[in-house]
């Protein structure tokens, strides 16, 4: 299936062990590890590591976006960069669900943005359910922040390190804490 048929096909429902969907992500996420293993094992140059994440990502990089090392996803083809994006260290992106970042984003070392959830019956726990983020531009992420699945960052909107973002964040605010809150506007 192709990628952005796949992401269109797993938003709202329960991805079941043992159903063909569940094995193909997990096929393909073994693919896009080897990906990151290999950009992560060395230092390179910011055209060899965007040169790598068109690879991962299966779609063009713009050559303004920076990603420092190390860098990680688990699925990587549901990663959409706008330009003039900046990625510090350690960050990581759990993308099945769809990850966008619009154009001049700034993400601080050790984020994570994470877009796939366990289902909470315990039954069926080891299944999968996914909704997609997306950091609109120019927002800040500080260090340390986690954006959990579902979640929209507006445009010009800061989000203080050690943040955790359970819910939208609307432009032009400043957010803290865990669940972040806003703590003043901006304009």
């Amino acid at each position: 299936m192709a990628d952005q048929d796949l992401l269109t096909a797993i938003q709202g429902i329960e991805i079941l062990p043992g159903s063909a969907i569940y094995d193909e992500i997990h096929t393909l996420k073994a693919n896009n590890e080897q990906l990151v293993m290999k950009m992560n094992g060395s230092y390179y140059d910011p055209e060899k590591i965007r040169m790598y994440l068109e690879k991962i990502a299966g779609r063009p990089i713009d050559k303004s976006v920076i990603v420092s090392q190390p860098f990680y996803t688990d699925f990587g083809k549901h990663i959409t960069l706008g330009k003039d994006i900046f990625i510090n260290q350690n960050v990581t992106f759990v993308d099945l669900g769809g990850i966008t970042l619009e154009d001049h984003v700034l993400i601080g070392p050790m984020c994570r943005i994470i877009t796939v959830n366990h289902l909470v019956d315990p039954k069926k726990r080891r299944g999968l359910s996914v909704a997609a983020v997306r950091i609109k531009e120019n927002a800040w992420l500080g260090a340390n922040v986690t954006i959990l699945p579902g979640v929209t960052v507006g445009k010009n909107a800061i989000i203080a390190a050690d943040a955790t973002v359970t819910h939208d964040v609307p432009d032009n605010v400043i957010v803290a804490g865990s669940p972040a809150k806003i703590i003043k506007e901006i304009s």
